[in-house]
């Protein structure tokens, strides 16, 4: 399981830059991010090396923040990959609410949020997925 750290932002230049220089200032590195907008404001989606100091930092900046379980999995870079992660979730009934991808050691690796955590880990774990953690995942 992974910590997810998700910030609501205003949709206007510059405060994708403003939350990045926050970042920087407190050496926290981004391992994953997703932006998805509105035309008033955008959900930042993303991994960090240090998710618990990345929340005090950035609510004490005032910034709207939470945080969420999600899945890391590692795919392989080929055809097929996420229809098989969809099936093996699927056929345990667990729903994928959204998901997005990133690269670690030339590997895919998919972010994923699901209905149901453990059901959709035990699953993966018996389909033969590989499952990263939030500490390999940062290395």
């Amino acid at each position: 399981m992974v910590k997810q750290i998700s910030v609501f932002l205003q949709n206007r230049p510059g405060t994708l830059a403003n939350l990045t220089k926050i970042l920087l200032d407190n050496n926290i590195n981004m391992r994953a991010l997703t932006v998805a907008d509105t035309a008033d404001y955008g959900i930042i989606r993303m991994i960090v090396d240090n998710p618990e100091k990345t929340l005090k930092v950035l609510k004490s900046q005032e910034y709207l923040v939470s945080e969420t379980d999600v899945i890391a999995v590692e795919a392989v870079d080929k055809p097929g990959s996420l229809y098989e992660i969809a099936t093996v979730l699927g056929e345990r009934n667990v729903n994928i609410d959204y998901l997005y991808t990133t690269l670690k050691q030339g590997k895919a690796i998919m972010i994923i949020r699901v209905s149901d955590i453990e059901a959709a880990m035990e699953a993966l774990s018996n389909g033969g997925f590989k499952l990263i953690s939030q500490k390999e995942l940062c290395e």
